[in-house]
């Protein structure tokens, strides 16, 4: 059982030279925990398929820590690119443009572009600073199951697979980045920890929800995602659910209704970063009390709310 370590510089070190030698290895994102391996080493990245049952279907994001190897992944950055770089990299923004060759077929899933992000949590930058190579790196949790914000959320799900596991602290964002696809022109293809409007601002109007091409998947897009074990239902209006509460789980915003099992509030104040932040670890504590189901209040779809309800909606339609 590999158990978590303190992102220590030794232990940052040992990360480094794991992932070098075609290891696998858990680490800290400001937006979840990444499940990471060499981006070039396609025999490591096929591990994290395995590791995670992922669909070779679904392609990865290829996380890298300076522009030098932002250029050694792609084959075209355009000036549109350089925008997005220069105004949110570090950041939770993953940008999709044409991969170069240096990229195994495995990451990208045969497609012609690569995902790409430069994080911004330190420990994540020392890593890949320290491999020297990008590193591919899905969520570190089962396929479809709810994403680890915390390392002890990895060290649960996947400790007995992973070769080491570093423990930076609680994400920041705790919802994964937004993806924009700038081939052939701008789209946001999966909301998240930084809004289209001020995508928009800086590289002008763009379309939401476009796919990337007949046949071709966007990184963590599929309609069934991001679930707890336990059933959630996604309720229609505040106070929806009156009966079984006794058996279920409440997740909203503001004060907890009386008669559930167990409630929490994702934020008392309304907050839409403080709820986007606290919703998979409340999502984790809620799925290991044994309910029958978790009660989710919509949230606005305003800001960030956009990417709080497309996870919902995700996790709620697993059982529906």
């Amino acid at each position: 059982m590999t158990e978590p370590v303190p992102a220590t510089a030794e232990n940052i070190a040992a990360a480094a030279a794991v992932l070098r030698q075609g290891g696998v290895v858990a680490i800290p994102t400001e937006t979840v925990y990444g499940l990471a391996a060499n981006a070039f080493d396609a025999i490591a990245v096929a591990r994290v398929f395995e590791i995670k049952r992922r669909p070779s279907f679904d392609p990865l994001i290829v996380h890298i820590g300076d522009l030098r190897m932002l250029e050694s992944v792609t084959s075209a950055v355009p000036a549109t690119a350089r925008r997005l770089v220069e105004r949110f990299w570090p950041g939770p923004l993953t940008i999709v443009l044409p991969k170069s060759e240096a990229v195994p077929s495995i990451v990208t899933a045969s497609a012609p572009t690569v995902a790409v992000r430069w994080p911004s949590h330190p420990v994540a930058q020392a890593v890949i600073r320290q491999a020297g190579v990008p590193l591919a790196a899905p969520s570190a949790n089962r396929f479809g199951e709810i994403s680890p914000t915390r390392a002890q959320h990895v060290g649960r799900a996947l400790g007995e697979l992973v070769d080491m596991i570093l423990d930076g602290g609680p994400s920041e964002y705790g919802l994964e980045s937004t993806i924009v696809s700038l081939v052939p022109s701008p789209a946001v293809l999966r909301p998240g920890a930084i809004e289209a409007e001020a995508i928009a601002e800086v590289i002008g109007p763009l379309s939401e929800g476009r796919t990337l091409g007949e046949g071709m998947v966007t990184p963590g897009s599929l309609p069934h995602h991001y679930a707890p074990r336990t059933p959630v239902l996604l309720l229609d209006h505040a106070g929806e659910a009156e009966s079984g509460r006794e058996r279920a789980g409440w997740l909203g915003l503001g004060p907890e209704p009386e008669g559930y099992a167990y409630a929490r509030s994702l934020s008392r104040s309304g907050n839409l970063r403080e709820a986007a932040a606290a919703l998979f670890d409340a999502m984790h504590e809620l799925d290991g009390r044994s309910l029958e189901r978790i009660d989710v209040e919509p949230v606005p779809e305003r800001g960030i709310g956009v990417a709080i309800m497309n996870r919902l909606r995700r996790a709620a339609a697993v059982h529906s």
